[in-house]
């Protein structure tokens, strides 16, 4: 049991390795990458060529007209989709790759990623 504990953060990483090593961004189609922790959610579009952030979204900034801020849940999540896809759409951007890092396709993420979906990103 101790090991197992001590092992989890490490397994996580490498979860989030494994899926990453298959994945790589460009100028044109760069990498949205999600984070989840237990309070709020976090979404980057990434440039791996160049090595640079092009957008970011998160429920940690300040709430704007209609973003809840500091909840994770589905309508946030909805919402930052929603955000995400009007900063992609100032940077030209109709194309991504979801990056989900260590954590499954349900829930907040999978609400984030059809936001973007409905908003006119192609993932």
């Amino acid at each position: 049991m101790h090991s197992e504990i001590k092992n989890k953060p490490q397994m996580r990483l490498k979860r989030a390795q494994r899926v990453r090593v298959k994945l790589n961004g460009t100028r044109h189609k760069p990498r949205l990458c999600m984070f989840k922790s237990n309070k709020h959610i976090a979404a980057q579009l990434i440039d791996d060529e160049a090595g640079a952030t092009l957008a970011h979204v998160s429920t940690y900034a300040k709430a704007k007209k209609n973003t809840p801020q500091g909840k994770k849940s589905k309508a946030t999540a909805e919402a930052l989709g929603k955000e995400m896809a009007e900063l992609a759409h100032k940077h030209q951007i109709k194309e991504v790759i979801f990056d989900r890092g260590c954590n499954k396709y349900h829930g907040v993420l999978a609400s984030f990623a059809d936001a973007v979906r409905a908003a006119g990103i192609h993932l």
